[in-house]
């Protein structure tokens, strides 16, 4: 089965206004889909609206990098399924940050998959694993206790949207990077994994990125392995000349 490539910049919280105007206007100008991938960029919130702007048009996606699993109330700070819906058509889950260092466990991001869902946006659920439980040769255990939580009390009918991410911590922001065979051996073991949750047909048709330090200079090989599907880049995501490379990266 044949899966399209996507691509997706994950900015964090970076830029202001004028900053994402000027990043997505450079893309835009020089975007060119040879390899046919879809393409997508998370901005912070209060970018979105400059980033569907700059973007009307073009075949790039816009996503959000968090949202609240209720639709409204008194949550302070919060984002809505509701509100995104005005500016983004997908939406981040469960990345390692809003893991570590906002609190988000299984079942908050599972409640949250339940939002993006309902309201017909694309669901990115991002899993990965630390150094200590890869040195401890956990990984596996770790990325199936997060598949399990996450997609918990959905059937494969639910999911058919679902894009999955595969992020090793210890190599997000560190310039470190999973080797091309370490990350083709855990993609592959994922998918087995979502084969044994669902069906092998909801598995081989199952977009699965990695991210974690992805680079120019990595991509052709990270890309030339058979599970990885795409890619989740972050710091090079704000270099236009750097993404645009890795959008058009070599197999």
């Amino acid at each position: 089965m044949t899966r399209r490539y996507f691509i997706a910049g994950n900015w964090k919280m970076h830029n202001n206004t004028t900053e994402t105007k000027e990043l997505l206007t450079a893309m835009k100008q020089n975007f060119q889909n040879i390899n046919d991938s879809e393409v997508m960029v998370a901005p912070s919130f209060t970018s979105l609206q400059t980033a569907k702007e700059i973007l009307e048009g073009t075949q790039i996606i816009i996503a959000s990098q968090d949202c609240h699993s209720e639709d409204k109330g008194a949550f302070t700070s919060a984002v809505s399924c509701p509100q995104l819906k005005e500016f983004v058509s997908h939406v981040i889950l469960g990345h390692s940050e809003r893991r570590s260092v906002f609190g988000d466990t299984d079942i908050v991001i599972n409640k949250k998959l339940k939002a993006t869902l309902a309201h017909q946006l694309v669901p990115v659920l991002c899993i990965g694993e630390t150094l200590q439980e890869r040195e401890s040769n956990k990984t596996l255990e770790i990325l199936k206790a997060q598949l399990d939580g996450g997609l918990a009390g959905f059937e494969e009918k639910d999911l058919e949207t679902l894009i999955i991410a595969y992020e090793p911590v210890w190599a997000i922001g560190t310039g470190k990077t999973a080797s091309p065979q370490q990350a083709q051996e855990t993609h592959e073991q994922v998918r087995k994994h979502l084969a044994d949750m669902y069906s092998q047909e909801f598995a081989d048709k199952t977009r699965i990125l990695y991210g974690g330090s992805v680079k120019p200079e990595n991509v052709d090989e990270l890309m030339g392995q058979t599970d990885i599907d795409g890619a989740l880049v972050g710091g090079k995501s704000l270099e236009a000349e750097s993404f645009l490379r890795i959008i058009n990266f070599k197999k």
